[in-house]
């Protein structure tokens, strides 16, 4: 991933909590079958060894063929996103020296992936997956919830995956590279965009410390 010095995030616990916020995957492979990609949610299992990504995928899904055979995956997070326009810039009045742009938070992680078959694995990682969003709400859902017999029978229609993490990296382009009248006016505009999850980003001036 191009990654200029002042948008590069490389600090763990950031890329960690972003993949948490934001954990719907694009998970891509190159494997015989040529490029596929898909979306999955993933949840992340963070210990002493390493991070793990870990998820589920439909049985008939064609891109089980390559994550079988071991092809190295890509997995891309996208966080926060939006078009600033450069009518946002102060220093634009000045002297009309600016252009629209994108600002966006992305993590990619790589690694080698494994199909796991085990239905007592598959629903741990449901049960994990579903704890974690359902979380604070007031009526929280439990995979213990649905008949068991029900439960059993849609294991029989998914395969596990598990991607340990052999690379992790991050880009925040936030308008670091603009100076603080430009940030404060794409914040403003932001925020009248309904956009306020990217306008504070912008306004921390990077990604959070």
């Amino acid at each position: 991933m191009y990654r200029p010095s002042v948008f590069r995030e490389d600090r763990a616990e950031v890329l960690h909590d972003a993949i948490r916020a934001h954990p719907l995957g694009t998970l891509i492979t190159a494997g015989s079958s040529g490029l596929i990609a898909n979306v999955i949610p993933f949840s992340l299992r963070v210990s002493d060894s390493g991070e793990v990504l870990c998820g589920h995928l439909a049985r008939a899904n064609e891109q089980i063929v390559a994550l079988r055979e071991g092809t190295p995956a890509l997995i891309v997070f996208q966080g926060p996103q939006g078009y600033v326009s450069p009518s946002w810039y102060p220093t634009k009045r000045e002297h009309g020296k600016a252009v629209p742009t994108w600002n966006y938070v992305i993590v990619q992680a790589r690694g080698i992936p494994h199909i796991i078959d085990d239905p007592e694995w598959l629903l741990s990682q449901i049960g994990e997956l579903t704890d974690a969003h359902e979380n604070g709400r007031e009526e929280p859902w439990s995979v213990n919830d649905a008949p068991a017999s029900f439960v059993q029978t849609l294991l029989k229609g998914i395969v596990g995956l598990e991607i340990p993490v052999d690379f992790l990296e991050g880009k925040w382009k936030v308008s670091q590279n603009q100076p603080e009248q430009n940030r404060l006016g794409v914040v403003a505009g932001l925020r009248n965009d309904g956009n306020s999850a990217l306008a504070d980003l912008v306004m921390s001036g990077t990604s959070p410390r």
